[in-house]
């Protein structure tokens, strides 16, 4: 318990909202922080680094370099949820292959015959001189 005081004070959050992470994540004593992800936090809140809206002294979020503001924002619900985009997806290349399959011998394109020259023998024109 004495640990898990100092861990969390060392963190600057209450021993109620300290969570560490597994053990075999291997992250340590690191506190387990909310996923919310900076787009998410309030705009108009006076934070003192404004630019990356967290306060002095405020712990990173373990995945914070990929929960940044211009990046993924975890904490928004999907309106398509991702297995029917993942459907979609699949389903769009399966039927481009299957297309691409049934009118591979279907070429479109201007027929091209060999050239027919009128006799054997060499094709050119010159004037020696």
């Amino acid at each position: 318990m004495a640990e898990r005081q100092a861990a969390a004070k060392k963190y600057g959050l209450s021993i109620e909202e300290y969570q560490p992470y597994p053990e075999e994540m291997g992250y340590g004593d690191y506190p387990k922080l909310p996923d919310i992800g900076t787009d998410s936090k309030d705009p108009h809140y006076p934070y003192d680094l404004p630019d990356l809206k967290r306060n002095f002294n405020e712990p990173f979020h373990v995945a914070s370099e990929i929960i940044g503001e211009d990046r993924f924002n975890i904490s928004v619900k999907h309106r398509i949820p991702m297995w029917q985009q993942w459907t979609w997806f699949l389903g769009a290349m399966f039927g481009s292959y299957m297309l691409y399959m049934y009118l591979d011998n279907y070429k479109i394109g201007r027929p091209v015959v060999a050239k027919q020259y009128p006799q054997e023998g060499p094709h050119y024109m010159f004037c020696p001189k």
